[in-house]
């Protein structure tokens, strides 16, 4: 037998148009050969008996940090936890230093990824209000998956608060326009709500209101001009409702901090280090997340893993920066949930996989099938472990989810038709590429 095939994976069963099946892929030049029973030789056989064969899970909100803050994490090191995690695909935010807000940085940011990261990558154009006449230029640019727009401050310097300001961005871009929505002015007035030294005041200083203000802002806007806007990382049981009456210009991401952690509690547990903005807040607004997930009225899972160190966490409110990481965790973190029942699996790989290549119009990836891009994330379902600081390869070197036991776990993750991770290790160093839209 001739060994047409540079990796097959047998007895797993593959996440195939909407159901599990039980069948073997063949991958060769990077690609999804072959779907179905292969009896060929192969140099590499991945046996996935008992396991679950998935499209590549991506992970569109990280905050890698490179250039400017590398102390914190970099492209290679944040990338790393990527694969670790069973992700293999990112998008990465422009709120370094300097912002990557001009197509010099932008060229610059590639430079720096191209054989450094480990997973595929694009990285998003940030929107200021003097870089207007610039994002009609961005169709079609290699790596670049839409336009960052900061309606509210957050990390790094980036901002765009004034209405005028945010029409010109929303209404000049030809790509999405991904929106940290918080409105900069209710933040500027409720400056009196912080308690110094208290954490659990943050969702009083950056409230509900402060959200929903601006997301009802910004999606008139997108209606106004029929531009296709989203919202990132929703926090409040008021924008879900509003969002989920507004969908034909809007989607939107939740996070898997927002769906395990609620107020009080994680603060009186983990302080600074569940310091995060938008907040994380009240039981009532988990619960209509969680509507949300399971109405299928979210568009996306996004882990905005923005990492920051101890040292500087655990520094006195509000002086402590808001962030935590969250790419190595965000896939067993949603396992663990799937298999708690909350949410389907199938629910799961529309939210990872299909859904942020519909919406963004990432290339052949997404699913399963022949022709397509050979990303793939092998799964167990059954693994139990518990989840250690020590087990993260971002630099900051903790994660909210320390000690905590979930049950089902990446074991493989394969990028471009190569095992880049297998059974918690990195086998393959570094043969992430940018995407293609």
């Amino acid at each position: 037998m001739s060994d047409n095939y540079s990796l097959i994976i047998k007895n797993g069963s593959c996440f195939i148009d909407g159901k599990l099946e039980k069948i073997d892929i063949a991958l060769s030049d990077n690609k999804i050969k072959k779907i179905g029973k292969i009896e060929l030789n192969s140099s590499k056989v991945f046996d996935a008996t008992d396991k679950l064969v998935l499209p590549g899970v991506i992970d569109t909100q990280v905050h890698f940090r490179e250039p400017g803050s590398t102390d914190r994490e970099d492209l290679e090191s944040g990338s790393r936890a990527a694969i670790l995690g069973g992700i293999t695909s990112v998008f990465e935010m422009p709120n370094t230093n300097p912002p990557t807000s001009n197509l010099i940085e932008f060229e610059k940011k590639l430079n720096l990824a191209k054989d450094r990261m480990h997973c595929n990558y694009a990285f998003y154009f940030g929107a200021t209000p003097e870089n207007v006449n610039q994002l009609s230029k961005l169709k079609g640019l290699k790596g670049c998956c839409g336009v960052k727009l900061f309606a509210g401050s957050s990390t790094g310097k980036l901002l765009v608060a004034k209405e005028k300001d945010i029409e010109k961005v929303i209404s000049n871009s030809d790509r999405v326009v991904s929106i940290h929505s918080e409105d900069e002015e209710i933040l500027n007035l409720r400056k009196k709500f912080i308690k110094k030294g208290d954490v659990h005041s943050h969702p009083d200083w950056r409230n509900n209101e402060c959200a929903m203000s601006s997301t009802r802002r910004v999606v008139k806007i997108a209606e106004r001009y029929n531009k296709q806007i989203h919202v990132l990382h929703v926090t409040t049981k008021e924008e879900v409702d509003f969002l989920a009456m507004h969908k034909k210009n809007v989607t939107f991401e939740i996070t898997p901090q927002h769906l395990t952690l609620y107020a009080p509690d994680c603060y009186d547990k983990l302080g600074s280090f569940a310091q995060m903005n938008p907040p994380i807040r009240k039981k009532e607004h988990y619960d209509r997340l969680w509507t949300a997930v399971k109405n299928s009225i979210v568009d996306i899972l996004g882990s905005d893993h923005a990492p920051h160190s101890k040292e500087d966490k655990s520094k006195k409110y509000p002086t402590s920066p808001s962030g935590m990481p969250g790419v190595q965790t965000i896939l067993p973190i949603m396992l663990h949930h799937i298999n708690n029942k909350k949410l389907s699996l199938e629910q799961l790989i529309k939210l990872m996989c299909e859904n942020p290549c519909k919406i963004f119009g990432i290339k052949n990836k997404g699913y399963i099938k022949e022709g397509y891009d050979a990303d793939l994330t092998i799964i167990d379902m059954n693994k139990e472990q518990t989840i250690k600081n020590e087990m993260m390869a971002t630099k900051c070197g903790w994660t909210p989810f320390h000690n905590m036991t979930l049950k089902g776990f990446p074991i493989a993750t394969i990028i471009n038709g190569k095992i880049v991770m297998s059974n918690g290790k990195v086998v393959t160093e570094s043969s992430g590429q940018p995407l293609e839209f």
